[in-house]
């Protein structure tokens, strides 16, 4: 899918949030064009395409940081009663968007261009605020219902645009056809209004609120410079001397703060660098940083180095790095588990082990590590450990895919073919793929194992995940 086609629609399909001065407070009106339960559906429908595209960043480290960060913008954000789940999507151009229903995307590009942690925490705040203000519901309001058709035809090109981009095209021209200028004001008015509202939630949430006009301002110099190749993020949200003008007016008024960058924060943009180009660029790359001091983290970028060099399949040299990185304290959550990693490449698996229980141990919280360690318990064979230490995560996560994705693999690995079948069930339906969840509960019904007990846990669930696939088919 090319997903470029998508961002263009944010406009249309999620515009920016805020209660603007001026705006009218549409109330019940914009509950019944679109209500939060329908959000979150589109929002879903969407979502399952891109989880499901080659684009989308598989790194649990980086959606952790990054949902972190939101939720930490959420928390401080008002009056919002909704759930928020941030992504990112491995692109160079530089471009945030918001999906009905509290999905916020991100560009790799746009992470890698932020210059601190304030300016990304301010492109967050902004796009939060499209969500919780339900721009699209009052966009929906004003144009009289007329939108519904609209979200159809953006529904198929979406879609279309993964298979035939010209077909989604001539979808995307037939949906944006109508009231262009009309569009274009109601976008400006949502995007004052998501900048006055995401500027207060930046600075409520202990960030500097005046890195959103430094942010902006760069952009607008990047769109002079390049004119009809503006950044992606600049043409979903247009950026005039006006909005800046009155962005730095509102700045008068907070309170100014110097926010020093999280370590993480520069971690994870060491860890998308030393993805960048092929390994030896990146080995190159933070050889140059380190021997010319150009840096903003000596510790991001030694951990950057020491990243490259295990893509770049030089295992002992990256152990080399890291062992000076980890001479300076405090320990951390990431660095512990990229030498788990160097390890492994190393062939030193029961190192490896042995590392995964000391740093849960210090971060028990740290998905990654809890990953790798069950990982590595089943490439040792050690199938019942990983196994219970899945069934224990998974009593206080039941909702993560991925712990049901091991407990799979740790059941099939003992033979358990019902189980595990079961296991792989519950994380299909985690992803919204319910007829991948059915299939697999109905191999596992004919495996022929299990007990009754566990033959009727298995018919009752296929019962009901039957019913609500059923009821989805039934919705427009």
């Amino acid at each position: 899918m090319n997903l470029r086609h998508l961002f263009l629609l944010v406009p249309l399909l999620a515009l920016p949030a805020g209660q603007a001065d001026g705006l009218p407070d549409l109330g019940e009106a914009s509950q019944s064009a679109l209500s939060p339960q329908n959000e979150r559906r589109i929002g879903e429908a969407v979502m399952f395409d891109i989880r499901r595209d080659r684009s989308m960043v598989d790194d649990t480290e980086l959606t952790d940081y990054l949902n972190n960060l939101g939720y930490r913008l959420v928390a401080a954000s008002q009056g919002n009663r909704q759930d928020f789940e941030f992504f990112v999507l491995r692109d160079n151009t530089l471009n945030a968007f918001a999906l009905p229903g509290g999905f916020i995307g991100v560009h790799t590009g746009l992470l890698l261009a932020a210059q601190n942690e304030s300016e990304l925490a301010a492109v967050l705040g902004h796009e939060i605020a499209h969500v919780t203000q339900h721009h699209l519901a009052r966009m929906i309001a004003k144009q009289d219902q007329s939108m519904v058709t609209s979200l159809a035809a953006l529904a198929v090109a979406i879609l279309a645009a993964r298979s035939n981009p010209q077909a989604a095209n001539a979808a995307m021209a037939t949906a944006q056809a109508s009231s262009m200028q009309t569009e274009l004001d109601f976008t400006r008015e949502h995007e004052r209004e998501a900048d006055r509202i995401g500027l207060q939630t930046t600075a409520d949430a202990g960030f500097d609120p005046r890195a959103a006009a430094l942010f902006f301002e760069r952009l607008q110099k990047v769109n002079r410079l390049y004119e009809n190749n503006a950044p992606e993020y600049l043409r979903t949200h247009p950026v005039t001397s006006e909005r800046i003008a009155d962005i730095q007016n509102r700045i008068e008024s907070l309170p100014y703060r110097q926010v020093p960058d999280s370590l993480e924060f520069q971690l994870v943009r060491a860890k998308l660098r030393a993805g960048e180009g092929t390994p030896q660029q990146a080995v190159a790359w933070f050889e140059a940083a380190l021997r010319e001091k150009k840096y903003n983290s000596e510790t991001a970028s030694r951990y950057g180095l020491a990243a490259a060099l295990l893509r770049a399949k030089d295992p002992a040299r990256a152990e080399r790095e890291l062992a000076q990185l980890r001479k300076s304290p405090p320990a951390n959550a990431m660095v512990e588990n990229l030498a788990a990693q160097i390890m492994i490449s190393a062939g030193r698996h029961d190192g490896a082990l042995t590392q995964y229980q000391a740093a849960l141990k210090k971060f028990p919280n740290h998905r990654a590590l809890l990953y790798g360690y069950a990982e590595t318990l089943l490439q040792a064979h050690q199938s019942a450990t990983a196994l219970k230490l899945v069934n224990d995560r998974l009593s206080l996560r039941p909702g993560d895919e991925r712990l049901y994705e091991l407990q799979a693999q740790a059941y099939a690995m003992q033979g358990k073919a019902l189980l595990s079948h079961q296991a792989q069930a519950e994380a299909y339906a985690r992803q919204g793929s319910l007829a991948a969840a059915i299939e697999q509960l109905q191999l596992g019904l004919k495996a022929g194992d299990g007990d009754f007990y566990q033959l009727s846990m298995a018919e009752a669930r296929l019962k009901a995940l039957r019913a609500e696939h059923a009821e989805m088919a039934k919705k427009p």
